[in-house]
């Protein structure tokens, strides 16, 4: 595959409209979209965002590679605009940007796909094609013009390397550095800053091997006797690149942006004097953890996402697994006597149960391990596991392990800074035998005072579930299915979802969860709410949205609540109070009525796994044409408003 291939002629925009970042972003996502080349709007938009908080994808001279590596990526694609007026970008010199790529990849990208991305990337650093590029007005032309360059630089490169292969050493009279290149999605930025730098030492008469920590897996990997004959390391990144190797040497560490735009200031840096001295601390650093972790709200969201994360295959498989384990128990018959053994009964039933019963035990200790493991990397798991497994053993339950999770993240960080200035000769049993030892020791007993309040409030909390009944469960499911709706799979969804299942391991013995059961269902309402919506008011959707209310009825009904998103980032206003709406009906109902569901997921098709399954269903859908019809009345028709 070569770039001519990503960059389409249907995603192309000759004349940008937009004179801001905002108004620029939104034109091309859009243009995407009806490219047919992403899903929907919202994730594909959210990943761009999240690349520019870090730092501005606008480069300077005039060019700007927004990107994002997504679920909601179709096809690997990168969308040509081209701005007469220029766009206010906050770019990283302040000027307008007048040329835009905007890069889709997939989530599964293969070799080739990201080749030809980084191969994008290395022709916009050369002056006189970005000159040619400024004057072209046709798609046709643009396509050519990537076509010939392409053909230019694999000659280039050819003969680079044919040259390189004729030499028996590095000169020695030449001053020799090494660098590491990494940005965060790894598609543009690592390799236009491995170019510059490859560019710029050659006018400077410096030799130069670089690593890139890409999409593509590291490249061009430092060796130790790179590292040992260098003069100087340069480290341009914006994530956690291996830093440890380093130790010793003149290191200049500056973002990604920087060894696009200043690779000679770093080139000088690195092979005078004035650059610092590295040292390690026994793991692998981040080239600038401020950039790459973003705010301290936003540190905490990730790393409770990577417990979460790790957690729900565990909570899914098994809960199912139990579930199915009442489910043969109820078929094959148990006698009236034997019902406390429900799930247990008959031998296949209770190996299922035993199965699902492995599965649950993990699910505490994975929570609270992967927690830490974020915060204090590999250190941070093992003491992480057994906060879990402490919070498990002392009834502190699913909230003690979660700040168990955080409590062993950051006695790791803890330990990190009183073990630092230990002699370098006790480097290496640092990492296995002070982290785990200490770590074990000090969170242990930690989690030993935090186990006896979090276990009152866990029990309260538990007895509160179990009795909920009449308006305390309606209350309750209301709100906890309308956070379901309130973004869709962002943190409000995953927050209730979280919540809903932390009750399953209660109440598995109970007959199942009123939250998991009201959370289930307020999921499952705004896909179906589209569904209705695009069917009792056809007026008011092209074509393409009607098509795509069809597909929703089945997400609605599998419970994948991101179906909505396309119609929820078209128009928010609109769907999103609707969808609240709905959703919050639907679990108040199921919370009035005390139905109870034993499996975490599954949407209808674990529908028998439901206590009242006819009712159950009559209420998602009563939820669902609530909110489909609020929906279709607030919508504009299609020549008053974008859809």
């Amino acid at each position: 595959m070569n770039i001519k291939d990503l960059m389409i002629k249907d995603a192309m925009i000759m004349d940008l409209q937009a004179t801001d970042k905002k108004g620029a972003i939104d034109e091309m996502v859009q243009k995407m979209y009806e490219a047919g080349r992403i899903s929907d709007i919202k994730t594909y938009k959210d990943g761009i965002l999240a690349r520019e908080a870090q730092t501005s994808t606008g480069l300077g001279d005039g060019i700007a590679m927004p990107h994002a590596k997504n679920a909601a990526v179709k096809e690997a694609t990168v969308l040509f605009a081209k701005s007469k007026k220029g766009v206010d970008y906050e770019s990283l010199d302040g000027q307008p940007t007048y040329l835009f790529f905007m890069i889709a990849a997939p989530e599964g990208a293969n070799d080739t796909h990201l080749q030809a991305l980084a191969a994008l990337s290395r022709l916009l650093i050369d002056p006189d094609f970005v000159g040619k590029l400024k004057q072209v007005e046709t798609p046709e032309a643009v396509q050519e013009l990537f076509q010939t360059a392409e053909e230019q630089k694999e000659a280039e490169e050819k003969a680079e390397k044919e040259a390189q292969a004729t030499e028996k050493s590095l000169d020695p009279k030449k001053k020799y550095i090494v660098a590491v290149t990494a940005c965060p999605t790894g598609i543009a930025h690592t390799y236009m800053a491995e170019d510059s730098l490859k560019k710029k030492a050659k006018e400077m008469g410096v030799d130069i091997k670089v690593e890139t920590n890409g999409s593509e897996g590291i490249k061009n990997r430092l060796t130790a006797e790179d590292i040992a004959r260098a003069d100087g390391v340069i480290v341009a990144a914006d994530k956690k690149v291996e830093m440890d190797r380093f130790d010793g040497k003149k290191l200049v560490n500056r973002p990604v942006s920087d060894g696009i735009r200043k690779p000679e200031e770093l080139i000088q840096l690195a092979t005078n004097d004035t650059a610092p001295v590295f040292h390690g601390e026994g793991k692998d650093g981040a080239a600038d953890e401020g950039n790459a972790d973003g705010t301290v709200g936003q540190r905490i969201y990730k790393d409770l996402m990577n417990g979460v994360s790790h957690m729900l295959p565990f909570v899914i498989g098994g809960g199912i697994a139990i579930a199915l384990s009442f489910m043969i128990d109820q078929f094959m018959g148990v006698p009236h006597d034997q019902l406390a053994h429900l799930g247990n009964y008959n031998q296949l039933a209770s190996w299922f149960n035993q199965i699902g019963q492995a599965a649950f035990g993990f699910m505490l200790p994975v929570l609270a391990g992967f927690i830490a493991s974020s915060i204090g990397d590999r250190p941070g798991l093992v003491v992480g596991f057994a906060a879990g497994a402490l919070a498990n053993t002392g009834g502190a339950g699913f909230l003690g392990a979660l700040i168990g999770g955080f409590i062993a993240g950051y006695v790791i960080v803890f330990l990190r800074k009183v073990f630092k200035n230990l002699p370098k000769s006790l480097d290496g049993i640092k990492t296995i035998l002070f982290y785990p030892v200490f770590g074990l020791l000090i969170t242990g007993f930690l989690m030993l005072l935090v186990n006896v309040p979090m276990k009152a409030i866990n029990d309260a909390l538990n007895s509160f579930l179990t009795g909920m009944s009449g308006s305390n469960a309606a209350l309750l499911g209301a709100l906890l299915a309308g956070m379901m709706a309130a973004d869709l799979g962002g943190p409000i969804n995953k927050a209730a979802y979280v919540f809903g299942t932390a009750t399953l391991a209660t109440t598995v013995a109970t007959g199942g969860s009123i939250v998991m059961a009201s959370v289930m269902a307020g999921g499952m309402v705004p896909p179906l709410a589209i569904f209705v919506a695009t069917r009792l008011f056809k007026n008011k959707f092209s074509k393409t949205d009607q098509d795509a209310g069809l597909t929703n009825i089945i997400m609605g009904l599998s419970f994948v609540t991101e179906g909505s998103i396309p119609f929820a980032a078209a128009d928010p206003v609109r769907a999103i109070p609707s969808f609240i709406i709905g959703s919050a009906l639907t679990g108040g109902l199921v919370g009035a009525l005390g139905i109870k569901l034993l499996a975490p997921h599954g949407g209808i098709f674990v529908v028998f796994l439901v206590s009242q399954p006819i009712m159950y269903l009559v209420f998602i859908a009563i939820g669902a044409v609530v909110s489909g019809v609020i929906y279709g009345l607030l919508r504009k028709t299609p020549e008053l408003a974008k859809a």
